[in-house]
């Protein structure tokens, strides 16, 4: 049982680190593309607040939410790994 514990405490773990990580790396694109999409277009308004306007409306969209399968994932095919190993 300590074992189990032990297994998905340091999973938890790298788990944390790699959605951290697509988070910021995500957040960064989007900020990119936000301000090649300002140069190319009309400029009605200053480039920060168009950015700061695109990552407000970025924050409430389904990919940020999709990065949260990071978790959902790997602990369902933990799962299915040992339901098939000890029960078929």
């Amino acid at each position: 049982m300590i074992g189990f514990i032990r297994l998905f405490g340091m999973l938890f773990i790298a788990l944390t680190v790699i959605y951290v990580s697509l988070s910021f790396y995500s957040r960064a694109v989007r900020k990119s593309k936000l301000k090649k999409k300002w140069h190319a277009g009309k400029q009605l308004v200053d480039r920060d607040t168009f950015v700061q306007r695109g990552l407000e409306r970025y924050d409430g969209s389904i990919r940020r939410k999709l990065i949260l399968l990071v978790y959902v994932v790997p602990v369902m095919v933990i799962a299915v790994i040992i339901y098939l190993t000890n029960f078929t």
